[in-house]
């Protein structure tokens, strides 16, 4: 067998490559995921929020900051608002 014979596993995966956003599974397996994600970290926020813990304030904020993040990258998908 020569070289020629041979195909450069990096050229056909290249060759092959898909646009994840364009499949439906895809999109509705992502979409699924944020969305458990989001209402985590709002349950997460709910219980700090009963708590009087020392940093609440600091984790509350840093958790709504995630819940935006996940939300605009929903939106940047056309994912639109959560329902």
């Amino acid at each position: 067998m020569n070289n020629n014979d041979q195909k450069a596993p990096h050229k056909e995966q290249s060759a092959r490559a898909v646009e994840l956003g364009q499949h439906e599974s895809v999109r509705s397996h992502v979409l699924r995921r944020l969305n458990d994600e989001v209402a985590q970290l709002e349950r997460r926020i709910e219980t700090l929020r009963l708590t009087k813990a020392p940093h609440t304030a600091i984790m509350i904020s840093t958790y709504e900051r995630m819940i935006d993040r996940k939300k605009g990258f929903m939106q940047s998908w056309g994912f639109g608002p959560r329902n």
